[in-house]
């Protein structure tokens, strides 16, 4: 049966935390470039505070302890973001791709763009798994895991090519990203991917479905399986004429906002070559 306080309320601080955070990032990432140093030291903090909130949190398996690790979890992640989308932790390449290249030689092109941040997630990952490993609450490395694979499955279909590469997220200063993504197209990858997820979704929606009334592991199973249904959800973006600006308006400059209402079959991405030939 479902419960308001397991489940409901999971739901909607997760969605809410989740609408908020990415609007803010955006924000921060879209302001001007000499803001960006203030921008890193603001996210660094809250990341090392959110490690110490998820250390916290991991010695009690109570639902305060739960909803404190989750929210945890998202500092630290926030404070990856912040680096990746300023261009503090990027990776070695910080140019268009050579459209010269197909195949492996430009998946390797490609991964140098990104090599930074997604060690810097992998050791992080690491991190909170060793830390989390015999503790009674596991949220906060549960849900930084997570977010990581899901968002790895994103750049790799965005690479391999989507229909939809909505890109008014994106700083103007990481434009040359847009030169890596695949040929718009609908892929078996993808379709992969969103089952995959959905699959993970309706695991913990059974979790917590299954959980005794009110306890802790109803709440972190319901916070997960929002988070799960909301992966789901960006990647169904990928395949559908849906515009970021859209739900995010409010944390984008003017340009972006203005290109956000452009219709989707009148808004190019600079052409890319087919990885597959």
């Amino acid at each position: 049966m479902v419960s308001w306080e397991g489940h409901i309320v999971p739901f909607i601080v997760t969605v809410m935390v989740w609408f908020i955070a990415t609007g803010l990032v955006a924000w921060a990432d879209n302001r001007p470039r000499a803001t960006f140093s203030r921008s890193q030291m603001v996210g660094s903090i809250s990341g090392i505070a959110g490690l110490v909130v998820i250390l916290f949190a991991s010695l009690s398996a109570e639902v305060w302890a739960v909803y404190i690790g989750f929210i945890g979890a998202l500092m630290v992640w926030g404070w990856h973001e912040i680096s990746f989308l300023t261009g503090a932790a990027a990776g070695p390449r910080r140019g268009p791709a050579d459209p010269a290249l197909t195949g492996l030689a430009r998946f390797r092109q490609a991964a140098a763009t990104v090599m930074h941040h997604e060690v810097a997630l992998a050791l992080t990952a690491l991190l909170l798994i060793s830390l989390s490993w015999d503790v009674p609450n596991q949220i906060g490395a549960t849900v930084f895991v997570l977010m990581f694979a899901m968002r790895l499955t994103s750049k790799i279909n965005l690479f391999v090519g989507v229909p939809n590469s909505s890109v008014e997220m994106l700083p103007d200063h990481l434009a040359y990203l847009k030169t890596y993504f695949g040929p718009n197209r609908m892929t078996l990858l993808l379709a992969i991917s969103m089952i995959g997820i959905t699959a993970v979704a309706t695991w913990f929606a059974t979790l917590a479905l299954a959980a005794p009334a009110g306890s802790a592991e109803m709440v972190g199973a319901s916070l997960l399986f929002t988070l799960s249904l909301l992966g789901v959800i960006e990647h169904l973006f990928l395949s559908l004429p849906f515009r970021d600006g859209m739900l995010w308006g409010w944390a984008l400059p003017s340009h972006k906002l203005a290109a956000s209402k452009v219709p989707h079959n009148k808004v190019t991405v600079p052409a890319s070559r087919d990885i597959t030939t």
